[in-house]
């Protein structure tokens, strides 16, 4: 797996809880692994924002990378999240993931004091040089702190980073990714409400949260847009799919997700406190636009 290049709907994997949020739960996250599998998606990336990476330990986050390659299989890639506050941390998280099987690293830099350029391609190259893997750099400014050019991020590919998460938002800077600095650096979507304008454009994939709740509809918009070129499709799917990713942009991006599973009948244990599952009107507005695109929703 870890020669294997990165394609298609790749899912920001939730972290299935036990109840009151003890302990990762191991039926749940086979369960909910098996589930996206069938549906046909191409990769799994636990450890991220959506799987709450900093509400857990890191000798939590590597049993549940452990269990995500267990249940894979080895039938799609898994990328393991080793953001972290330092680079003993991230080393630390970064060979046990190369030990463990990982196809990828996925790296979000340090988030509650930025650091600067020359601070992160060194934090790069270390990892790089410790894992022997290839990385994806997560790139979200309004959680890092830190904000690069297209070129700056291309220029990544220099220390090891072969893939981009893009959540900064920025379409224009993406549409340089894609077209002028495509055989630098691979970029991936990671902004829902442009997904379908990345697909459309040429990314090469999605690092998707919301494919947790809809996996049938992400897969068929990656067919229809990065297959088929089918532009009409797509947009008959869109059309379902970008109201949930509009809500879920307004709300706590893991709340609304695992929210979502809940009204969907898989039991998720839901969140670390002090975060909580969705409720009242948000709960029911979520309700309704999953029962508009077409998914069975509980009582």
């Amino acid at each position: 797996m870890s020669s294997q290049a990165l394609r298609g709907i790749l899912v920001a994997l939730i972290t299935p809880f036990t109840d009151g949020g003890h302990a990762v739960d191991e039926g749940r996250l086979q369960s909910h692994i098996e589930h996206l599998i069938t549906a046909g998606v191409h990769g799994l990336v636990p450890g991220g924002t959506t799987g709450e990476f900093t509400a857990m330990t890191a000798d939590e986050r590597k049993h549940l990378l452990e269990l995500c390659i267990k249940h894979a299989q080895g039938r799609v890639p898994v990328v393991a999240g080793i953001g972290a506050l330092s680079t003993k941390e991230c080393l630390d998280l970064a060979t046990h993931a190369a030990n463990a099987g990982a196809a990828a690293l996925m790296v979000v830099p340090p988030f509650y004091d930025p650091v600067n350029v020359a601070q992160l391609r060194e934090l790069m190259a270390d990892i790089s040089s410790a894992s022997h893997l290839p990385l994806m750099y997560y790139n979200i400014p309004s959680a890092s702190g830190i904000t690069l050019s297209p070129r700056e991020l291309a220029a990544l590919a220099d220390v090891g980073v072969h893939y981009l998460k893009d959540t900064s938002g920025n379409a224009p800077d993406l549409t340089e990714l894609l077209f002028g600095l495509s055989d630098r650096i691979t970029a991936f979507n990671g902004w829902d409400t442009l997904t379908f304008y990345a697909l459309a454009a040429g990314a090469k994939g999605s690092v998707w949260g919301t494919t947790n709740l809809i996996p049938e509809l992400s897969v068929q918009l990656w067919e229809a847009l990065a297959v088929r070129r089918d532009l009409e499709h797509g947009r008959q799917l869109w059309g379902k799919i970008w109201p949930i990713c509009r809500f879920l942009e307004a709300h706590n991006y893991p709340a609304g997700i695992k929210t979502g599973l809940e009204l969907l009948g898989r039991e998720t244990g839901g969140l670390r406190k002090p975060f909580a599952l969705l409720e009242g009107e948000a709960r029911e507005e979520l309700r309704g636009l999953l029962v508009d695109a077409g998914l069975e929703v509980g009582r």
